[in-house]
């Protein structure tokens, strides 16, 4: 899954699969969120899965460990190619989490597993004021990353602002995947740290997802190139 993630920020299935066919002569990895999946369900997945495409499962899990490890099970039996919690749930949850993913996975293929640390939407002033954390939100967000890794998992979702000191922080195949990437041309949205393809790359991301400057363009096809040639030049991700 080295290629750009594109988020499937869609309501319906029927929509999905709309702009999902102009791709079909090509492989794809994709973001399939909590909207869409608890609308759609499994089927859909089943249908993205068919065509070949790669996917990123993105249900942000984050509750008790017994909870989490029951739940990651049932995912994986969803044949899907990477999951996510939270970090904030702790590393027993983390743990528990991998345990879940191993049994239920099948014929070996076991998902990836990242956690998020900071959503890309949180400024340091709300991390502050809204949970208390009152330190830089790098630190924080390395923090998380730190018992991340410690806990086993693949990686995690971070900002590509903090991708370099994560990956001094841990390893250098300890994935960072990071959403808030925008093209020049594009507008912002709701993300608060942004940075272009090849300012991620040069940052230290492993992945990028990108949502509306795909799935909103007059030209689907075109701005995923534009994006992957931006992203695939001279990084060793490919």
């Amino acid at each position: 899954m080295s290629k750009p993630i594109i988020a499937l920020d869609f309501s319906s299935k029927a929509d999905t699969l709309a702009f999902l066919q102009p791709f079909q002569t090509e492989k794809l990895a994709v973001k399939v969120g909590m909207e869409l999946f608890y609308a759609e369900g499994a089927s859909l997945l089943e249908a993205i899965k068919a065509d070949g495409h790669e996917i990123f499962l993105d249900l942000k899990l984050h509750d008790i460990p017994n909870t989490v490890q029951r739940a990651m099970a049932n995912l994986a039996r969803l044949g899907v190619d990477m999951v996510n919690v939270h970090a904030a749930g702790g590393q027993r949850m983390m743990a528990a989490a991998k345990e879940g993913l191993i049994q239920g996975s099948t014929a070996g293929h076991v998902p990836q597993l990242i956690a998020v640390t900071q959503l890309t939407s949180t400024s340091e002033e709300e991390m502050w004021s809204d949970q208390l954390i009152k330190v830089p939100l790098l630190e924080s967000v390395t923090h998380y990353a730190k018992t991340t890794f410690a806990s086993g998992l693949d990686g995690v979702v971070c900002s590509a602002h903090e991708a370099k000191a994560i990956g001094e922080a841990t390893a250098a195949n300890f994935l960072r995947v990071t959403p808030g990437i925008r093209p020049l041309s594009a507008t912002v949205g709701d993300q608060r740290r942004i940075m272009t393809p090849a300012q991620a790359r040069a940052n230290g991301s492993t992945h990028i997802v990108v949502g509306r400057p795909i799935t909103q363009a007059d030209d689907a096809v075109a701005a995923y190139h534009a994006i992957l040639s931006e992203w695939s030049v001279n990084n060793d991700n490919r």
